[in-house]
């Protein structure tokens, strides 16, 4: 069980992202939270949607502030939303959320999360999608989500936790907790792997 064969490792997340914070607490593990690496989070243009999380948790783990020591595990995460093959990024005004909300508006859309797990000794990582349907969002529910809860923080303008996965979440195919950013039952598993092949 990880549980019992991680306790003589040091786990450090490398995520300033409280929800992925929340979500690893939730798996039991201790941790150390580390945000101090610096991503300017650029990716190649041609790079197919899905392996762009990938390629930018690999750099964050790339960019970890210091080296790593024996004993220490470091996790490191990236979410896009694309639809189709336009990544919404986190908006950088209220025009550019109510803009990818209309987009996401009675359409499907894919939440990718790429998670790179790194010691001394070795490196995994893997990439988890999740396909979700909107239903119709009305122009006055959108400015209601984006004046009450301010998703400027938010990959895709969203956070499916909000009350705006409540309302307009129609199908969902995958892990919820990936659209939340961390797919944890693919972590808590490829950890667990990780910790038996470093043994």
């Amino acid at each position: 069980m990880l549980l019992n064969n991680i306790s003589a490792y040091k786990i450090i997340l490398a995520s300033a992202s409280p929800r992925r914070q929340e979500l690893l607490s939730s798996l039991g593990l201790k941790f150390e939270v580390v945000a101090g690496y610096s991503s300017d989070e650029i990716y190649p243009e041609d790079m197919p949607v899905s392996g762009i999380p990938l390629f930018l948790a690999k750099q964050k783990s790339t960019d970890f502030p210091r080296v790593l020591q024996s004993g220490e595990i470091v996790i490191t995460a990236d979410t896009i939303v694309a639809l189709g093959d336009e990544v919404l990024h986190k908006p950088a005004s209220y025009e550019d959320a109510f803009h990818a909300l209309s987009l996401l508006s009675s359409r499907s859309h894919f939440v990718y999360t790429g998670v790179c797990i790194r010691s001394v000794e070795k490196e995994a990582s893997f990439v988890s999608a999740t396909e979700v349907r909107f239903g119709e969002l009305s122009p006055e529910e959108i400015h209601h989500y984006i004046e009450q809860f301010k998703p400027f923080d938010k990959a895709g303008s969203y956070g499916i936790q909000e009350w705006i996965g409540f309302v307009a979440v129609e199908e969902i195919h995958g892990s919820y907790f990936n659209v939340m950013g961390l797919p944890v039952h693919r972590l808590y598993r490829e950890l667990e792997k990780f910790i038996a092949e470093v043994e």
